[in-house]
């Protein structure tokens, strides 16, 4: 993952794995499956983060070779201390990654795009690297609709402190709709382009489960939540607590909506164009 605003902290793998890495792992698995194609791949991972996405491909693809890229150290650290072979990982820059044009079939980015600065370039560059025919594809999560924890959370921030609905992802990155991820793919001369959601349940076993990883400083509304003074951060829980569905045993159930997008490199003359 890559900083994209004030409150954006990345750095600690365990801390984003409970805040966000137990949900991006749910859909990991829904993209994956879907993706399909045969065994014996190259793939390419940019912004692989603590590898959940990484993960998913060593696990349901039997890749040839597999590489993740994240600009975070520690999250390059955390992925490699968890991702099966053959994967492996290296800090990276997506807008100028370091391998040669065409080397891989598959490149494919997991909630990372958005964060990804400019996007264009990322993009551009993943269809660089990708050999004539082959894949590229992401997945991001729907901020403004679809992600019922932020949506839950900014509303309740923002209605404290108006201030904070600018560090509201839904309103920050109007890239993670179906339209614009479209036109992102196609931009970068890509074809066949799709855009599907994926939808996972997120649920947590009380109010404590869901609010600790929001003490933990990874990620825009923890970012937001470190910078309130303790009496403000109370309010906030308070209100939040208040807001969300509870079952009669305590347990908070909510859903998590992605978009995903691919499309292909087109084929050059006489390329193996295979899925």
């Amino acid at each position: 993952m890559q900083a994209g605003g004030p409150s954006d902290v990345w750095a600690e793998g365990d801390a984003y794995e409970r805040y966000m890495g137990r949900w991006s792992r749910r859909v990991a698995e829904v993209f994956v499956t879907r993706l399909g194609g045969p065994a014996g791949l190259c793939w390419l991972d940019v912004g692989c983060g603590t590898g959940a996405l990484t993960a998913a491909v060593a696990s349901r693809c039997r890749p040839r070779t597999l590489l993740g890229l994240d600009r975070s150290p520690e999250f390059v650290r955390a992925a490699r201390a968890a991702a099966p072979a053959p994967a492996r990982f290296a800090v990276a820059d997506a807008s100028a990654l370091p391998v040669r044009d065409a080397a891989f079939d598959a490149v494919v980015s997991g909630l990372a795009l958005n964060f990804l600065q400019p996007p264009g370039a990322a993009v551009a560059e993943a269809a660089r690297v990708v050999r004539p025919g082959g894949l590229v594809a992401a997945y991001v999560w729907d901020y403004a609709d679809g992600m019922a924890l932020l949506r839950r959370f900014w509303d309740a921030a923002a209605a404290l402190d108006p201030a904070a609905a600018a560090l509201d992802e839904g309103r920050r990155f109007a890239l993670c709709r179906p339209g614009p991820l479209r036109a992102l793919w196609s931009g970068a001369g890509l074809v066949d382009v799709r855009v599907a959601p994926v939808e996972v349940p997120t649920v947590f076993g009380g109010f404590d489960d869901l609010w600790e990883p929001f003490l933990r400083g990874q990620g825009p509304a923890p970012g937001y939540v470190a910078t309130l003074t303790p009496a403000a951060r109370e309010r906030l829980r308070t209100r939040l607590a208040e807001a969300l569905p509870t079952d009669p045993g305590g347990a908070v159930a909510l859903a998590a909506r992605a978009w995903t997008v691919r499309g292909r490199r087109p084929p050059g003359p006489g390329s193996d164009a295979r899925p």
